[in-house]
């Protein structure tokens, strides 16, 4: 009788059928999609969460207040790895609905489990689902997980955390694992006496359970989704602060990094005031606490009022960190307090390249030394500008899909259209419209298109004068034009890509046209009209001129464009201090004359505009739409450079050819091409100190100078390096490097075998996270393949080197062009392995398959990595990365073929 109450149970459920899923005890699944249903709400988690640390498991129970939509017997949720142990459904005045502990079916491959009750639960009731569970505490980085680490004496010790973005809060308890069913957490940890516990909210009360066992009550948390909730149980310090508006701010790591917390709390109280008087909404929280976690993946976690961040994201330390990593520690900081701001809100589809913005926002008002957003569009136009990009705002359904979402495109492209937004409309009225909408859509539901709305609507006409900004009726308004901000902000979110502009000057009349920027498609392909077909953005375009040093703005809205200048003109400059997200070409003599310019009178344009226009002729180059001995002759203008920026993106690039060429072994272009830059550079080398000095922008370019010097064996820096390392090394490294260099100095150390083998062992000891990244830089440039081969074991171990640095150490050792085949086949004989450890469509994943494959630029080493992906299809079919590391093998033959011969006519014509 009960199973054929059960079976036409589901057969009376909307859109299901009776043989569409089985559950695993042989019975039908209630429930057939992916996405749960929506029937049935959360509204309520009360969660009781016990680890144990010595037996590395847990027990748990959840009673989840739930609000009942349609009649159902069933209610379907999420759970992953756990054993349920009981399960009751409860009225709203908490009576049982049935006498009997009701069945659980589960459906593993959705992750999701259901519960039938016997009593049809009413629309519009309250009822209380009570689940018990146990499982082990997780391997890995997901879910409830262990991570450890061992004391100065060697002792280990073990801590319990979480990390549940994007869909692992169903490994720790049983829940509706979806962002859109937000609900209230009333949480309880149990722990022994020498533990602390902590979670989104403060502790209530801590009361003693007898035995040592303590059981803390935390507050409970306003709506938030499931991915956001956190507990730690550990024996951590902290220390701590207070915001002039009265927060709490901790600061958390294991007792022996407590030293290295303190930048942390600084940054994290004067981030968070910053955030409140630039949203004008006090933090809604009334703790924050930032914790460093020995054993994590990504870079950090959101989790509200309990960040939780990798080591090296954390905790800097004065005698070890360099100015990268304080201005890395400053970014993650600032990115995670940005969410804080933003997790009550809307934001599920934009929030990350909002809160990546205001990270740059943030960083730039309370660091203003710290200066990145340019490397930040860089990076994506290097991603958009392959066919295999995306739209930031795209649909995905399963983990995996999910998982990938987390890219470029989400958080630096978005982040850089974001910028361009607000400089188009400039700082105060972007900064209103932002304030608009957050108070608006508080905890509610949103779309990006209200985001638009809120812009373009902060003022009204009255406030309307000439050469001013305003908006009104959705339509953004300057100098009498009218501007759709919705339609404009849909071509940049909604299509992937970005606009190339074509600019032929004719006297004082400019011609534009725009079409899609591809790096691996010209228009002598068959494909190129498909790939240009309906693309179409909105191009709000700033320009100056060599007659007006004012910034002019106008709008592209169509394929091709007039502009008529007042004047003639002998210059034009589009995208000003590339504030903009797009891709000029000047045709005609227009790549000239700015060669021209920059060699008479670079000073013209900012530094910024030179950095922009050095960056945009080498994409052109690299997209065919440019010759390389232009681009070339581009930078000659950079021995009178005097600002770092411009440096670093110049000699970056002839880095990246010289890496490219010196793999292939083509050796005639390779050293004739380190000849060159140790010529032309060769008094920006000079002038190079080993020490800690100077600005943090002079202390980044120093970083960077010196390990290329080193990298081309120029004697100077080599005998430097060396004397340094041999008294660290005959100090037995107590002595201090000076931190900007001390990778440099470690990896012409680890070239000898005495050398390689101290720095393994100082990795094995350093309590810095810090300096451990630097070594094994270091240890992963040896050119002894035994060497790097027992690296890789070693990170595959995850003893000596952790398993969270495994996919950079992979990525090391491929750069590395003695290693670059030796990764390839690690990767290939390990990957079944590797998804285990990192899950598919993971960071580190998407790490380990970019940072091997980028190396290749032969079309046998391309047809190399498609049969290998071809005999992983069942996964590589699911990723989204395995085009874009093709398309990237495909980008670096396409360079070598059309480029090659010209960079060696222009070296034998360039080196005396």
């Amino acid at each position: 009788c009960a199973r054929v109450t059960y079976t036409l149970s589901i057969c009376s459920q909307e859109g299901l059928s009776l043989n569409t899923h089985m559950a695993s005890n042989g019975l039908p699944f209630p429930w057939s999609k992916l996405r749960l249903p929506n029937y049935v709400i959360p509204i309520h988690y009360h969660l009781l969460i016990h680890p144990n640390l010595t037996t590395l498991s847990f027990t748990g129970s959840a009673k989840i207040e739930i609000d009942v939509k349609n009649d159902t017997n069933w209610i379907v949720l999420h759970s992953k790895n756990l054993t349920i142990t009981m399960a009751t459904i409860l009225d709203e005045s908490e009576a049982y609905q049935s006498e009997k502990i009701l069945p659980v079916l589960e459906y593993p491959l959705h992750e999701q489990i259901a519960i039938f009750s016997p009593k049809i639960l009413i629309a519009g009731e309250k009822y209380f689902l009570h689940l018990e569970f146990a499982a082990p505490l997780a391997d890995g980085f997901f879910g409830f997980y262990k991570s450890s680490y061992k004391t100065k004496t060697g002792e280990t010790r073990i801590l319990a955390s979480t990390h549940f973005e994007p869909t692992f809060a169903r490994m720790a308890f049983p829940c509706f694992d979806e962002p859109n069913f937000k609900a209230n957490y009333s949480v309880r940890i149990r722990r022994s006496q020498k533990h602390v516990a902590l979670s989104n909210m403060p502790i209530e009360q801590t009361i003693s359970l007898g035995d040592g066992l303590l059981e803390d009550h935390f507050e409970a948390s306003v709506r938030m989704s499931t991915y956001l909730v956190a507990f730690v149980v550990c024996d951590f310090r902290s220390v701590s602060g207070r915001t002039s508006t009265g927060i709490d701010v901790s600061v958390y790591a294991i007792p022996e990094k407590w030293h290295q917390t303190h930048y942390a709390l600084e940054a994290a109280i004067k981030l968070l005031e910053f955030y409140e008087k630039y949203f004008n909404i006090y933090y809604p929280l009334p703790k924050q606490d930032l914790i460093a976690i020995p054993d994590f993946q990504s870079g950090a976690m959101e989790n509200w009022g309990l960040t939780t961040y990798r080591e090296t994201s954390l905790l800097f330390d004065p005698v070890t960190s360099s100015a990268s990593d304080k201005l890395w520690v400053t970014l993650v900081i600032a990115h995670e307090l940005a969410h804080q701001q933003l997790i009550f809100l809307p934001f599920p589809a934009n929030e990350n390249w909002f809160a990546r913005y205001m990270e740059i926002v943030s960083v730039d008002a309370t660091f203003p030394e710290m200066k990145h957003l340019l490397d930040t569009c860089f990076v994506a136009i290097g991603r958009d500008s392959l066919n295999s990009s995306r739209p930031i705002s795209c649909e995905a359904e399963n983990p995996t899909q999910i998982k990938e979402m987390f890219d470029t495109v989400s958080y630096e492209k978005g982040a850089c259209i974001l910028h361009m937004l607000r400089h188009f409309l400039t700082d105060d009225v972007f900064q209103s419209g932002i304030v608009r909408y957050l108070r608006r859509f508080s905890y509610r539901n949103a779309k990006n298109e209200n985001l638009w709305d809120s812009l373009a609507n902060t003022c009204s006409d009255d406030d309307f004068t000439l050469g001013e900004f305003c908006y009104s009726r959705q339509q953004y308004r300057y100098t009498g034009e009218h501007w759709d901000l919705k339609a404009m902000m849909n071509t940049w979110t909604l299509q992937k890509g970005i606009p190339l502009v074509t600019v032929q000057q004719q006297g004082s009349v400019l011609k534009l046209r725009q079409e899609r920027f591809l790096k691996t498609v010209q228009p002598s392909d068959p494909s190129w009209q498909s790939l240009q077909h309906g693309y179409l953005w909105h191009v709000p375009l700033t320009y100056m001129t060599s007659s007006s040093g004012n910034v002019v703005r106008h709008l592209l809205e169509t394929k091709s464009d007039t502009i008529e200048l007042p004047e003639d003109v002998t210059w034009v400059k589009f995208n000003t201090d590339m504030n903009g997200y797009y891709i000029i070409h000047y045709e005609g003599d227009g790549w000239d004359t700015l060669i021209n310019l920059m060699k008479d009178n670079h000073t013209a344009l900012s530094y910024k505009d030179r950095a922009n226009l050095i960056h945009n002729a080498f994409q052109l180059v690299t997209a065919g739409y440019l010759s390389l001995d232009k681009a070339l002759d581009l930078m000659g203008y950079l021995e009178y450079e005097t600002h770092n920026v411009p440096l670093l993106q110049g000699i970056g690039y002839l880095e990246t050819f010289y890496k490219m060429v010196e793999k292939r072994n083509i050796t005639d272009v390779s050293q004739n091409l380190k000849a060159y830059i140790l010529q032309y550079f060769r008094a920006v080398f000079t002038k190079q100190t080993w020490s800690d000095d100077g600005s943090i922008s002079d202390r980044r370019l120093r970083s960077e100078i010196l390990s290329l010097a080193c990298e081309l064996h120029h004697t100077p820096c080599l005998e430097k390096a060396n004397s340094l390392f041999n008294d660290w090394m005959k100090s037995n490294g107590t002595i201090s490097l000076p931190t900007d260099v001390a990778e440099t100095v470690y990896s012409v150390g680890a070239q000898r075998n005495e050398g390689w083998t101290f720095l393994l062992e100082k990795y094995c000891h350093s309590l810095s996270g810090a300096e451990k990244s630097k070594i094994l830089g270091a240890l992963s440039s040896s050119k002894d393949l035994d060497k790097l081969s027992r690296l890789l074991d070693l990170g595959m171990e995850g003893t000596v080197i952790r398993t969270q640095d495994l996919s950079t150490l992979i990525y090391c050792v491929a750069r590395n062009p003695a290693g670059r085949f030796l990764a390839w086949e690690f990767v290939k004989r390990n990957w079944h392995a590797l998804v285990e450890k990192f899950e598919l469509g993971s960071f580190c994943i998407r790490s380990i398959i970019i940072g091997t494959t980028a190396q290749f630029s032969s079309k046998e080493e391309l047809n190399e990595v498609k049969a290998f992906f071809d005999s992983i299809k069942e996964q590589s079919s699911q990723l989204r990365v395995t085009q874009v590391a093709l398309e990237n093998v495909q980008k670096n033959i396409l360079w070598l073929e059309r480029n090659l011969e010209t960079l060696r006519t222009w070296l034998q014509k360039h080196i005396y």
